[in-house]
Parts: C-alpha cells; sequence; structure tokens
C-alpha cells in the first residue's frame, strides 16, 4: 500500500479560511509537524489545495 507523508512547512496565520481547515483535517496543527495518510484522490485534493504550505512525499510501505 502506497502511504503519503505531508510536512506542515509554512505557516497557516493569514491564510484563508478554507485553507487553514484543509491543513487542520490533514491532522496538522504545528510547524514541521509531518502526519502518514493512504495515497488516494481525497488527500492528493487536499494536497493540491494548500501545496505551497506543505510538503509532500511518497512511501512505499509494505
Amino acid at each position: 500500500m502506497t502511504k503519503i507523508d505531508i510536512t506542515l512547512v509554512r505557516s497557516t496565520i493569514g491564510k484563508p479560511r478554507k485553507h487553514v481547515r484543509v491543513v487542520r483535517s490533514l491532522g496538522l496543527r504545528k510547524l514541521n509537524q509531518t502526519v502518514r495518510h493512504d495515497d488516494n484522490p481525497r488527500i492528493r485534493g487536499m494536497v493540491n489545495k494548500v501545496s505551497h504550505l506543505v510538503k509532500a512525499q511518497s512511501v512505499e510501505e509494505k
């Protein structure tokens, strides 16, 4: 199963409320925090919406 590591690299201060909600729903609370999610279209869409705030990296899990 392919997973995706998502790291918050920019602050959400002053960003639109929709972007803040997307970051929160991904499970990110603090800068440089990393979460791992299944790689599916829903998560990819969320990452694309806030791509200027996060860094995403695919991870192959056994």
